[in-house]
This record gives structure tokens, C-alpha cells and sequence, in this order.
């Protein structure tokens, strides 16, 4: 939904793409650049509309949408937005999701995990990434305590801006954090390089990983100028966020570094747990149009169907699957949406891990529609085959559409982090041996089961609940698939529980009807072949 954030940078995303942006490296397409005024900077009224670029930088794909005017060149603005990339190379890549659409060159070979270096799709995170990172590269080079005073911005102005560049810092740690997860050893580039001078350096996966811990410490400190966590803006970064972000590194430490820091995670769950986060009584109100209002949200990204229009985002979730039993009349009484795009879908293991579905699933994050659809895929390209996703709506919990039904364009805020997910990962790593108490952890687990399972919501239904035999590793990834799927989490988790190229299959991994194991370098995917070839710093990632 719409922030105050969101309004105030509209006005000011036609006059510039935050300005004086270069590329963080030299990729093959170009960003979109105009010399920013430099009065812009003098005025500190224009500094809320150059942050909210920043964020901007998650939700929408250009400077007006939802197409047509785009940050960088060449990219096209529906499966290059931000989030979208993000579940293409996080979900489609795993048992939660296939595609059927074909015209988008490789998109199958995603869920097939047969892509190869020149394929568009792991190249466009690339690129969104780098894009946000020069993004706040160069909103902390022009608010530096020396810009700011040269451009006259002083007292309560100034220290303003300073929390600002906290929020800054944070979006590049998250950015970092995906470029860590995805690519492993990937550019280096920070406010204290010389834009055009030089070609970025190669930052290993464990120098990424120190840099982006050390200034998450700093900002969520006892003396970090971010906001306490629930006390910031709605859809902006306060220690909440970065505590979380915190959590989410140290889990898959051992991952990225070869170090486990499990004890480290506990602490920043822990201290999520303790600020005042509360689970939302009904799970299906996640993924709504007023989600906004979730007691359970940590960092959302806002989607507005009317000023951030978008082919991303969560009109990409729920567009994408739609089709089939869901035709174009029903889909704006039931989805808030005039456009069923025949899309995504998921594969029986997925929905295997639920109880018995021949009746009415009694885990209420059952949100899937089988109406016309198989639950076997025989082709990915084949809409009615494997359940579609019904977790997704542009509807509010009253039932109201969202306010741009006739475009298709959704309301529905993303849920980057949330409450349940801090629960999960306190449970992981305690039976990761990083201390923490196992009674708690299986009380989290069991908090998170008993709202999937609450027929009248605020009541507590145990009927989910789980054991303490019964609360071991394996069954947390099966969990964990129940509560995030299609949140872009699941290549993460199946990679830190070694499940992702061996010793677990799900339709057509591999390019194989039932599955099959692939290389194991495939846990990463590839740098872009036409940044190889103008950065000599950087070295492709192996087998590729």
C-alpha cells in the first residue's frame, strides 16, 4: 500500500533516476543518466524524494511505469523488476514453482537448472543489484558531512540526512547480501570509489560477507542512527530490519564463509523476538492488499497499484497465476485483477508436504487452486498442469479490490521479513547446536502451526502442534516450505540443507520428467559473460 515515502518520491522520479548515476560496474546496458541539477541538492525539501528513489529501487522498474522509460537500458521492465528477479532465480530455480510461458528465452531452463552463463535471467539480478548498489553508492557520496555543508544543509537538516544515509546503508547490505547468496565472489564497490576511474574490484564471498556485517553492526548498534525497530515509517529500514538481516547472514554463514555463526543468529533472533513483533492472527492476511497493517511485518516492500505500477512485484504473483478455472470474469471479484497472465505454478512436492488434500487441508497455508489443473506436470509449458498459487491476492481482508483493478496493477505489499521466519530460524539454529533453549524453540515452531491450523482467528487450535521428537532439521526445511513458499527463500534453505543440486529431486530439475541431481556448481549461478569481458578483476565463477 501506499507509504508517505512512496508520495513523496513520485514527484521527484521524471526529474532524475536519483541523478549522476554511473553503473557500479560496466555492464552491457545502460542506466538510465541525467546530470542532476545541482540545486537539487541544495534544497533539503528534495532529499525525502532522493531517498525514496533508493527504495524505489526495489518496487518499480524505471522512472514512471510500469514500462517505457526504464533505469537501465535494454532490460526489459517486466522480468527486470527487482523482485521479480529475485523469485525467478530464488523460487523457479526449486520444487516451489514453474513457468509456463516460453517467449522469454531460458526462462525454462530456470526450473530445468540447466542455465548457463549467457542466460537473461540470473544476468538480470545481477543487474538489479549492481543498479541499487550504485544507487546508494551515490546517495551516500553527495551526503557526506562535507557535500552537506557545502550545499549549505546544517543543524536538525542535516542530522536528518545522516539517519538517512543509516536507511541507505542498509539497502546496499541487503543488496550485498543477495549478490553474496547468488553469485558468491561478485564486484566490490563502495561510495569511496571514484565513479569512471578504474574497473570495480573482485570482493570475495567472505570479504562481501565481513563488509556487509560490519556495517549492519554499525547502524543497528546501541549507537546506529537507525530507528528502533517498529519505529520507523512504514516500508522504511529501522534496526528491526537490520537485526534481521543480521540473523539471515549468520544462518547461512557456514554457507558463504565455511565458518558457522549459529550462536550470532540466535542473538539477533532473539532480539527480534523482544521487540514487539506479534504473528498476524490469519495467515492468508499476509499476502493481501492491506498487508500493510501485518503486527507481523519486519521490512515489506510497498506496491501501490496506482503510483508504482509494475509487471514485478506482487501483480507479477498474482497475475502469473492465474488461468485455467480462474478466468478473466472471475479473477477481479477473487484476485483484484482484470489479467490472468497463465503462468506459474507448483510441483507435487510441494504440495505433498501438506496433509491430506483430498479434503479440506486443515493447514490453512494450503493456498492453491487444483480446479482444472493436474498435480502432475508432464510439461512445464502446459498451464493446467501442477496446482496453481492461490496465496497471492489484490484484495483486502474485507474483501475490497485494490484500487487499480482495471489495469492490474496490485496493492499487495512483499514481506521480505517477517516474524514467523525469525521463529523458524531460532528453532534451526538451535538444533544447529548454537545454544539458545530448545523448549522455546519448539514453542515458536508450534506458534507458527497453531495459526496455520486456527479455524476462527485469536484462537489457539493445537492440533498443529508438533513434538519435541518430532521438531528435528529435516521436518524445520519441510516447515519452512509450508510457511514461505513462493517468498524467496527456498533455493537458500535447500542450499544451506544440502538439498539443492543432490539428494532431494522435484519435477524436471535437471530437465528430467521425475527429477534428477545436477553439478554442484550450480549453487551459484554466473557472472554475466559482458561484465567478464570489460572487468579483468573478476573471475567466473567455477564450471561455468
Amino acid at each position: 500500500m501506499t507509504t508517505t515515502l512512496i508520495r513523496r518520491g513520485a514527484a521527484l522520479l521524471a526529474l532524475t533516476g536519483l541523478g549522476l548515476l554511473t553503473p557500479a560496474c560496466n555492464i552491457d546496458r545502460e542506466p538510465v543518466y541525467e546530470k542532476a541539477p545541482a540545486a537539487i541538492f541544495a534544497d533539503f525539501s528534495n532529499y525525502p524524494s532522493l531517498l525514496a528513489k533508493v527504495y524505489a529501487g526495489l518496487a518499480a522498474s524505471g522512472q514512471k511505469g510500469p514500462a517505457g522509460t526504464g533505469d537501465v537500458k535494454g532490460l526489459d521492465e517486466g522480468f527486470g523488476q527487482y523482485t521479480r528477479a529475485l523469485f525467478n532465480c530464488q523460487e523457479l530455480t526449486t520444487d516451489v514453482a514453474v513457468v509456463a510461458w516460453t517467449n522469454d528465452a531460458g526462462l525454462t531452463d530456470m526450473h530445468f537448472m540447466n542455465w548457463n552463463s549467457l542466460n537473461q535471467f540470473p544476468q538480470t539480478m545481477f543487474i538489479r543489484i549492481y543498479y541499487q548498489v550504485s544507487l546508494c553508492n551515490e546517495f551516500l557520496r553527495q551526503t557526506t558531512d562535507a557535500r552537506l555543508a557545502a550545499n549549505n544543509i546544517t543543524g536538525a537538516n542535516a542530522e536528518t540526512v545522516r539517519k538517512y544515509r543509516a536507511e541507505v546503508r542498509f539497502l546496499r547490505a541487503l543488496s550485498y547480501w543477495h549478490a553474496i547468496d547468488m553469485f558468491g565472489n561478485a564486484p566490490f564497490v563502495t561510495e569511496d570509489d571514484q565513479i569512471g576511474v578504474g574497473r570495480p574490484k573482485r570482493g570475495t564471498r567472505a570479504e562481501l560477507f565481513n563488509y556487509v556485517e560490519t556495517e549492519l553492526l554499525d547502524i543497528a548498534g546501541d549507537n546506529g542512527t537507525l530507528p528502533n525497530a517498529r519505529a520507523a515509517e512504514y516500508g522504511r529500514a529501522d534496526k528491526g530490519a537490520a537485526w534481521m538481516l543480521l540473523a539471515k547472514l549468520y544462518l547461512n554463514a557456514a554457507v558463504y564463509t565455511g565458518q558457522p555463526k549459529y550462536t550470532e543468529c540466535l542473538t539477533y533472533c532473539t532480539k527480534l523476538i523482544g521487540a514487539g513483533y506479534t504473528l498476524n492472527p490469519t495467515y492468508r492476511n499476509l499476502f493481501l492488499a492491506d498487508n500493510n497493517t501485518s503486527p507481523e511485518s519486519i521490512f515489506n516492500i510497498p506496491f501501490d497499484g496506482l503510483r508504482t505500477q509494475t509487471f514485478g512485484g506482487s501483480t507479477f504473483l498474482i497475475n502469473g497465476s492465474l488461468g485455467g478455472y480462474i478466468t478473466a470474469s472471475r479473477a477481479p471479484a477473487s484476485f483484484g485483477t482484470s489479467q490472468t497472465w497463465q503462468g506459474l505454478r507448483t510441483t507435487k512436492n510441494l504440495i505433498n508436504l501438506f496433509p491430506d488434500t483430498t479434503t479440506r487441508c486443515p493447514d490453512r497455508r494450503f493456498l492453491f487452486g487444483s480446479q482444472g489443473q493436474t498435480l502432475e506436470i508432464a510439461s512445464v509449458t502446459q498451464f493446467a498442469q501442477g496446482f496453481r498459487f492461490a496465496k497471492w491476492r489484490n484484495i483486502t481482508s474485507t474483501g475490497q479490490p485494490g484500487s487499480n483493478v482495471a489495469d492490474a496493477k496490485a496493492d499487495t505489499d512483499i514481506p521480505l521479513f517477517r516474524l514467523a521466519d525469525v521463529y523458524l530460524m531460532y528453532a534451526e539454529a538451535v538444533l544447529r547446536n548454537g545454544g539458545g533453549n530448545r523448549a522455546d524453540a519448539l514453542n515458536y515452531v508450534n506458534l507458527v502451526r497453531q495459526r496455520a491450523y486456527n479455524v476462527t482467528p485469536g484462537t489457539v487450535n493445537r492440533a498443529g502442534d508438533i513434538t519435541d521428537a518430532q521438531l528435528t532439521l529435516p521436518f524445520l526445511l519441510d516447515e519452512r516450505a509450508r510457511e514461505l513458499y513462493t517468498e524467496c527463500h527456498r533455493r537458500t534453505d535447500l542450499i544451506r540443507f544440502g538439498k539443492f543440486t543432490s539428494g532431494y529431486n522435484w519435477p524436471w530439475k535437471g530437465n528430467a520428467v521425475q527429477g534428477t541431481d545436477v553439478a554442484p556448481y550450480l549453487a551459484l549461478f554466473p557472472l554475466p559473460e559482458s561484465e567478464l569481458g570489460v572487468n579483468p578483476n573478476l573471475v567466473q565463477n567455477t564450471g561455468y
